[in-house]
């Protein structure tokens, strides 16, 4: 009898009651700023009003770093994957008081959805800020930055298009300068083993804040796709 391959999940599937404000983001405001999966690839370009620049966001957790870039960068799309229903409900709220149209939500595994509803070269530049760190190292396997999911990065991303990553595990910063250095189609942009100074489109989020009073440093890395 075969084995069948265990996938191994690089997030866990958080639920919890929601707000009054989740539950109206997540179901009343869904068909705004929603985007439903079917079968085949999806239309990035008809599921924006304006065809412009694409940033994808995993992971976005609440929303907040993802809320603010979308309001100051009315240039430029974003795209955001995620599965905590809490924080899509959140943020699809907040994007709706702000009556964003440059903002669209993928409730569904992240990588399940690049590899069979994504064109390759879509995006101008990926961010992933603040994974779950899974910090035992028997745990280690299932930290999404991995060379193979690098490789999915790597056809979604377009030429010149950049990478950005933070995290406030030192542990994890080293795996992914290491991890995105050993990979042939990325380059640091401040040179070998170099973090970069976050960037002032990336804002400063309130989980951040928090790590910051209690002495936790935080790494940015910034690559491109050669």
């Amino acid at each position: 009898m075969e084995k069948t391959a265990h996938k191994i999940q690089s997030f866990v599937r958080r639920s919890g009651r929601l707000t009054l404000g989740q539950k109206t983001g997540l179901i009343d405001l869904w068909p705004q700023f929603g985007i439903d999966v079917s079968n085949g690839l999806i239309d990035l370009n008809s599921v924006f009003k304006k065809s412009q620049p694409i940033t994808l966001e995993i992971g976005f957790g609440n929303g907040d770093s993802l809320l603010e870039m979308a309001i100051n960068t009315p240039n430029q799309n974003f795209l955001g994957i995620e599965v905590y229903e809490a924080g899509i409900g959140r943020l699809i709220n907040e994007a709706n008081k702000h009556q964003l149209t440059n903002l669209k939500i993928i409730k569904d595994d992240a990588v399940e959805i690049l590899k069979h509803h994504i064109k390759d070269n879509s995006f101008e530049s990926f961010q992933l800020f603040f994974p779950d760190p899974w910090h035992k190292k028997k745990h280690h396997k299932r930290r999404i930055v991995q060379t193979d999911f690098l490789d999915l990065i790597s056809n979604k991303l377009q030429d010149d298009g950049t990478i950005h990553m933070a995290t406030d595990w030192e542990n994890y910063a080293e795996h992914m300068m290491e991890t995105l250095e050993k990979h042939p189609h990325f380059k640091n942009t401040l040179g070998a083993h170099t973090y970069s100074i976050r960037p002032e489109h990336r804002p400063v989020t309130k989980f951040e804040r928090r790590g910051e009073r209690l002495g936790h440093g935080v790494w940015d890395l910034i690559f491109i796709k050669e």
